[in-house]
């Protein structure tokens, strides 16, 4: 598993952090769900926009994961909690699998605390990230399009 910082940039820390102290997150995740992100932002390298990687998954990016255990591909896109719905794949950056990939890189591999136990999975590809595509905070209250997902992969996993 690769351990190493994760990269934010400096509007997300400051909204995350800022969620981390709300009264809606206390109330609708588990503690230690709150307490990982917390820990992660700790730790974070925070940067300008335009100096994140292509290939680390920010808010809004759209990836593809592998799951290491049952070699199946899941695609989602982490966004704040007042936009998620997984139904139509849109993850919550307060999910546990919405923690572990945030600020991680294609290719690298985490292990992370969900409610049914443990899921390893490796960050496979990244089809969108609104920084390498110059769009601001206020463009992304809306899903990216549904055909994002059928792009070839702009950064992928060997």
């Amino acid at each position: 598993m690769t351990k190493h910082k994760i990269v934010l940039t400096a509007a997300d820390h400051d909204r995350l952090q800022s969620l981390l102290e709300s009264e809606f997150a206390q109330v609708i995740s588990p503690i230690e769900y709150i307490e990982d992100l917390r820990v992660e932002l700790g730790g974070a390298e925070v940067v300008p926009p335009n100096r994140v990687p292509r290939s680390v998954v920010t808010m809004n990016s759209t990836v593809t994961l592998r799951d290491l255990d049952t070699n199946e591909r899941e695609t989602y896109t982490l966004v704040y909690p007042e936009h998620a719905d997984i139904a139509n794949d849109r993850l919550s950056v307060l999910a546990p699998v919405g923690t572990a990939i945030l600020g991680q890189r294609v290719g690298d591999e985490v292990t992370w605390r969900v409610p049914a136990g443990w899921r390893r999975l490796r960050v496979q590809r990244i089809l969108f990230q609104p920084e390498r595509e110059g769009m601001l905070e206020a463009e992304l209250d809306t899903p990216p399009p549904k055909w994002i997902r059928n792009i070839g992969a702009m950064a992928e996993a060997p």
